[in-house]
């Protein structure tokens, strides 16, 4: 697919949120999954924020992705942080040069390879809902042109995410987040017990999983659901083609 061709197909893919029913969690997933692909950066998370102001990792591409933003998280310190905070996007094409700027986060986002990362805010005028993080394994990893691309991205998701709160009847941000964290610990628990059954890495549990929901048309937790309840194993899972495995 010719890359204008996959721009268009990933805003029409994303705009999808403007209909009932839509899954945040995989809207996310999908989100950080296009990132990689169209930007061309090695990985990509999302954090939403609550109305208490704290940011939750729900989304991302790779496990050693996730375990970076949960260090950041945990520590306060590092680029969504900033982002989230000033409402504006964050660059360090050098990770290695300005390690000091993060002092907890640096060290270990290039414990895990990372050489150059970005912060992208989801935010629609003065309301900011979080950041789409974008992590690369050479320095200046991201292009400015990439950077609009990505921002336009952001832009678009977070007007859906939005969009879906309010024919949801204004449910509070806080109430959409702790749905998406408690489907996000039961993806957890389903992909290891998949990791575990399958003897394969995390990565490519999550997507099995993901394989599988996709082909039938089935909400991405339910399927994990399923198989915490033992009513599908994982070599029911592997029976089914699914994408490269990305989490």
């Amino acid at each position: 697919m010719a890359r204008g061709e996959a721009i268009g197909t990933t805003f029409v893919e994303l705009a999808d949120t403007l209909v009932e029913g839509y899954d945040l969690i995989e809207f996310l997933h999908l989100l950080t999954q296009r990132s990689v692909t169209l930007l061309g950066v090695s990985e990509a998370g999302v954090v939403l924020a609550d109305a208490h102001n704290s940011l939750t990792a729900l989304a991302s591409s790779s496990e050693r992705m996730r375990l970076v933003e949960l260090i950041e998280l945990q520590r306060e310190d590092g680029p969504c942080l900033d982002c989230w905070r000033d409402g504006h996007p964050v660059r360090a094409d050098d990770l290695q040069v300005g390690a000091e700027r993060w002092p907890a986060f640096a060290p270990a986002a290039l414990d895990a390879g990372f050489r150059s990362v970005y912060a992208l805010p989801l935010r629609l005028r003065n309301e900011r809902i979080g950041a789409l993080n974008l992590f690369a394994d050479r320095p200046h990893g991201l292009a400015a042109s990439d950077e609009a691309l990505g921002q336009a991205m952001a832009d678009i998701a977070t007007i859906g995410i939005l969009h879906e709160r309010s024919m949801r009847h204004r449910e509070t941000l806080t109430d959409q987040l702790q749905t998406a964290l408690i489907t996000r610990v039961t993806l957890e628990q389903a992909k290891g017990m998949v990791a575990e059954q399958a003897e394969v890495d995390p990565d490519v549990a999550f997507g099995l999983l993901r394989g599988y929901a996709r082909a039938r048309n089935e909400r991405l937790t339910n399927v994990a659901m399923a198989i915490i309840n033992r009513s599908l194993s994982a070599e029911s899972l592997g029976a089914v083609e699914s994408p490269p495995a990305r989490s």
